[in-house]
């Protein structure tokens, strides 16, 4: 997520995660029940807990839920989630 998707979770972390203003975010771990970032906001780390639609039980699980976010966030921040990608994220 980290290395292949650093914007996204900078979309994720300012629509979903209660930090509009962030400049930048990383995923620091998850669990079954959400993702943790640290996201930047003026200069400072700030913790971020982003909660799954559901709890998850299957490792697949983890990148469609991501997906899931990052369309959610997206649609939010009334951005296209396709635009600039080869492919997307289907």
């Amino acid at each position: 997520m980290n290395d292949d998707h650093p914007e996204d979770t900078l979309v994720i972390c300012r629509a979903l995660g209660g930090v509009p203003e962030a400049g930048a975010a990383r995923m620091t771990g998850l669990d079954g029940r959400g993702g943790d970032f640290a996201a930047t906001v003026a200069g400072t780390e700030v913790a971020v807990r982003i909660p799954w639609r559901h709890p998850l039980t299957e490792r697949a699980e983890i990148r469609r839920e991501v997906v899931r976010l990052y369309r959610e966030a997206c649609a939010e921040l009334g951005i296209d989630p396709e635009a600039g990608r080869d492919g997307g994220h289907g």
